[in-house]
């Protein structure tokens, strides 16, 4: 389970601004243990627990980088053709026979090893070749086209280090270096259920007033990109007795519990005083727009999390606070999210003091730069706010206007959920 005792945060009741809640994650929380030895093949999305050192040079021999004939660049003359004789014909996976001698040339294709003595390669479509001869031009630099042994990666450097997420790239330079296994930290464990009595299971019966769970699927989706091992608890009805029950037992075999709805102030949201009840409460507000009723807690020494009822706010603040926790919680280097500028094509308004989240659409311009259109509907819980744009505008505390033309931080979709 994680790491967190229940003294290891001081709780506010105010308003909670987005940094220095970062801040409070990245000082208080400590990654879950445990470690295991995973093949390549399943490595991509985990940590890593250590650092990874390079066993071998990388390349481990100088070897050629293009098609074409290798040579003594002393050979060749400073001006004018240099006429050499083609002494023999390298391929990749082909080591040299005996090292080139003066005033030869060696037929060499690319990833072949260097023949001793050879420390030059001319492209075959730069040159010349006339029966047993190759005709070279002056002005090639020294070493050209040659790649050194150890150029890419030291023998005994750290190539990856212990928190990386890996990726497809990661993954490559591992096997490059002869690796089949590494060392990554166990995933994370991660609780989840919805609350509300209103709630019902899609493909179930639905009477007038109640409305078909999204949260779940959304969140388990989330956390599946993550990397986390998910366990869906399904939805829990308005009882604060079986809510406080249901977080207790979620928290002996998990690090994190994870809730949508039931943290506002409503007389029917009973999650604040359930966790309150089998724990202890660490923030319930954050200044953030769509979203400002999320939770963290800790119960018995396992992370909580509590995220509004719409699925809008719902995504917001997983994003914006439970992936920086996961990332935490896994041992994860920090990765912090960054906007890439665009044109605002809207005006909008907001409250100094609260970080906002604004849904757009990208339009590409002639010149090539991006506009921001922003969603025709504000409300946290229009899903298809989600589905129809490519992202989030954030707008910081500081920022209470935009105008048309503005250039604001954009955080695409792709960006926030991997």
């Amino acid at each position: 389970m994680a790491q967190l005792t229940d003294d290891c945060f001081a709780f506010s009741g105010t308003l909670l601004p987005v940094a220095e809640m970062e801040k409070l994650i990245a000082e208080r929380v400590t990654p879950i243990s445990g470690t295991e030895q995973v093949s390549l093949s399943g490595a991509r999305g985990r940590v890593l627990a250590a650092d990874v050192l390079a066993p071998i040079d990388l390349p481990h021999f100088d070897n050629s980088a293009v098609d074409g004939y290798a040579v003594r660049h002393a050979d060749v003359k400073a001006s004018g053709e240099t006429k050499l004789a083609i002494a023999g014909r390298l391929t990749a996976g082909k080591a040299a026979s005996a090292a080139i001698g003066p005033g030869q040339a060696i037929r060499i294709f690319t990833g072949a090893p260097m023949p001793p003595g050879a420390d030059t390669v001319f492209m075959q479509e730069d040159v010349r070749a006339e029966g047993e001869t190759v005709i070279v031009p002056s002005g090639l630099k020294l070493g050209a086209n040659r790649r050194l042994a150890g150029e890419d990666v030291r023998a005994g450097a750290v190539v990856l280090p212990a928190g990386r997420i890996l990726e497809a790239q990661h993954i490559a330079l591992a096997a490059a270096l002869g690796l089949t296994k590494l060392e990554l930290r166990r995933r994370v464990r991660v609780a989840i259920f919805s609350t509300g009595d209103e709630i019902v299971e899609p493909g179930t019966k639905r009477d007038g007033a109640a409305v078909f769970d999204a949260n779940r699927y959304l969140l388990a989706e989330l956390l599946n990109r993550l990397g986390c091992m998910v366990t869906d608890l399904g939805i829990l009805t308005d009882d604060p007795a079986k809510l406080a029950s249901a977080l207790s037992e979620a928290a002996e075999a998990h690090d994190l519990v994870l809730t949508s709805g039931g943290v506002s102030t409503g007389e029917a949201d009973h999650v604040r005083t359930a966790v309150e009840t089998v724990g202890r409460l660490v923030f319930w507000r954050v200044a953030i727009k769509p979203g400002r009723p999320v939770a963290m807690g800790v119960i018995r020494g396992t992370a909580f999390a509590g995220l509004p009822g719409n699925p809008v706010a719902v995504f917001v603040t997983f994003v914006r606070v439970v992936r920086p926790l996961l990332l935490r919680l896994a041992g994860a280097l920090p990765q912090p999210l960054m906007p890439i500028p665009v044109t605002s094509a809207f005006a909008y308004e907001k409250k100094k003091g609260r970080r906002e989240y604004v849904r757009v659409a990208l339009r590409r311009r002639n010149d090539g730069e991006y506009d921001a259109i922003k969603h025709p509907q504000d409300g946290a819980g229009i899903i298809t706010s989600l589905t129809e744009t490519d992202g989030l505008l954030e707008l910081t505390e500081d920022v209470t206007a935009i105008a048309p033309g503005t250039r604001v931080g954009f955080l695409s979709y792709a960006s926030l959920a991997g």
